[in-house]
């Protein structure tokens, strides 16, 4: 399906009365001063009018017409633009728009739940980076339209030169990542914030989507039902009993943490279609070079669903965008909470490999992070490791460099007696281990399934060799397969490996 058609689809459900009272010609807020556009592409630019409207659209000498359909909305393509700039758009129909210091470089969207939204005034080392964040060709756009099942045609935001004052609040994942790309490329970027905090996947997608299996299909049933029988009144309820838990932390000297605000069911982060109507329905279509993503942590009891619900979103988002497969690189999940004693099962480890599995999809990344976590916060403050590690992604992929990018992966496994050797993927100067010399992070069983820890060493450039006393005939191994697991291979260029398990018995979410 087209852009524009797509485009056309989501603005349907818009207030008639909104197009009828509209005279003017009008646009998406992601069209404004500072704003960014992707260069080396054609790329659109829309809006809305009266039905009928004759509407220019110019910029660089170049000027594309068009007329308003009968639901008023309009859009053109504008011919790539050089890289750089500044220029001017103006946009002409009843009325002129005149936006003003446009720029063409590399435009990218930023997109997940709260690791993604976290601000770059609450990392590591932030005073140092908002001292040295003075990039007037980097600029910052933040979608901050609500969670809504009506899809949204704009919002109320514009685009923001990045300054220390302007970023402090922005994706420090996204800023970050943003700064690699400047400073290696030096042309401008833009980066387009668009994460919820506590999102869960399925707000992401739209609701036609959501037929795709049986869990799918009640999961949205259930969301429904579960809508359906909350009203003003329970909110009242819900709020008046937060408002009394909240006053009773305080009379007792606010010792940990406060009790949370219960969310609202109908317009919350959750709900399908939420957030695709709300986050993406308005920049859906806009020139990109691709999108970083860093969620899972929400869905982290649905890791068997998450291996098609994920895959699914990212073709999605690719096919009503309209603009190919356009890279899509994401954050695996980091370590969290407690650390295991013995091995077992692990819904974030599920998550894991389902975000491993969709790298089956083409032009996709990963950045593994299982070294980066904080067991006791969900929210790891080092976001410069988790940015340096998506941008070496599109460096290498998207860019042309030529250096290591991407972690180690399982390739195979053979059963040599009492032993199993691994051999792995993606291996650049060698597997090495950090901290101690010993391999730590291997489990290994035999038939009965009862994995057990194991030693391990290193026996070449891309091989381990795992056994263990307790398993004479082992058949399976796992690695990293944990909440929070204690594991220490990496390449020698400070990439960790990939946590993996060799077998598909089967696993705690899937049901």
């Amino acid at each position: 399906m087209s852009c524009l058609k797509t485009r056309t689809l989501l603005l349907l459900t818009l207030a008639a009365g909104t197009l009828s009272a509209q005279a003017d010609v009008s646009v998406s807020a992601m069209f404004g001063d500072h704003m960014v556009f992707q260069r080396e592409q054609a790329n659109p630019v829309w809006g809305k009018a009266d039905p009928g409207e004759k509407i220019a659209v110019s910029i660089n000498g170049q000027t594309k017409t068009t007329e308003a359909d009968a639901d008023g909305d309009w859009m053109v393509k504008i011919d790539a633009l050089p890289t750089g700039g500044p220029y001017e758009l103006t946009i002409k129909g009843n009325n002129t728009l005149t936006f003003t210091d446009v720029l063409s470089g590399e435009v990218w969207v930023c997109s997940g739940q709260s690791n993604m939204q976290w601000p770059l005034e609450r990392t590591d080392f932030a005073e140092l980076e908002l001292a040295s964040a003075n990039y007037p060709q980097i600029r910052l756009m933040t979608v901050n339209s609500p969670a809504t099942q009506k899809p949204q045609f704009t919002f109320n935001n514009e685009w923001q030169v990045c300054t220390p004052e302007s970023v402090k609040s922005f994706s420090a994942v996204g800023y970050l990542f943003g700064k690699r790309l400047y400073n290696t490329l030096h042309v401008p970027v833009g980066l387009i914030d668009n994460a919820w905090g506590g999102s869960a996947l399925e707000a992401w997608l739209p609701r036609e989507k959501f037929d795709v299996d049986e869990f799918h299909t009640q999961f949205l049933k259930n969301y429904d039902e579960k809508v359906a029988n909350y009203t003003d009144e329970n909110r009242k309820q819900d709020l008046a009993k937060w408002e009394d838990e909240t006053a009773e932390w305080k009379a007792n000297g606010s010792k940990g943490r406060a009790p949370r605000k219960p969310s609202d069911p109908r317009y919350n982060q959750h709900r399908p279609a939420n957030l695709y109507n709300g986050r993406i329905a308005p920049i859906l279509g806009y020139g990109i070079r691709g999108v970083i993503w860093y969620q899972g942590e929400t869905n982290g009891s649905r890791g068997y669903q998450y291996r098609t619900s994920f895959p699914l979103m990212i073709e999605t988002w690719r096919d009503a965008w309209g603009q190919g497969d356009f890279p899509f690189y994401w954050v695996q999940l980091a370590d969290y909470k407690d650390e295991s004693d013995e091995p077992g099962s692990s819904g974030w480890a599920e998550l894991r490999e389902a975000q491993t599995l969709t790298l089956s999809l083409p032009n996709t990344g990963q950045a593994v992070i299982v070294d980066v976590g904080e067991g006791r916060d969900i929210h790891p403050r080092n976001k410069q490791v988790v940015a340096n590690r998506l941008a070496l992604l599109a460096l290498t992929k998207d860019y042309g460099y030529d250096f290591a990018a991407e972690s180690p992966l399982y390739d195979s496994m053979e059963v040599k007696g009492n032993k199993v050797v691994l051999t792995f993927d993606n291996i650049d100067q060698g597997l090495y281990t950090f901290d101690v010399n010993e391999p730590i992070g291997f489990a290994i069983a035999g038939e009965d399934q009862k994995f057990v820890w194991a030693d391990a060493k290193i026996t070449g450039k891309d091989t381990i060799e795992v056994w263990s006393k307790d398993v004479p005939n082992p058949v399976a191994v796992r690695y990293a397969w944990a909440n929070n697991p204690v594991c220490n291979v990496q390449d020698r260029n400070g990439l960790p490996l990939t946590p993996f398990r060799t077998d598909d018995w089967k696993i705690t979410s899937q049901k």
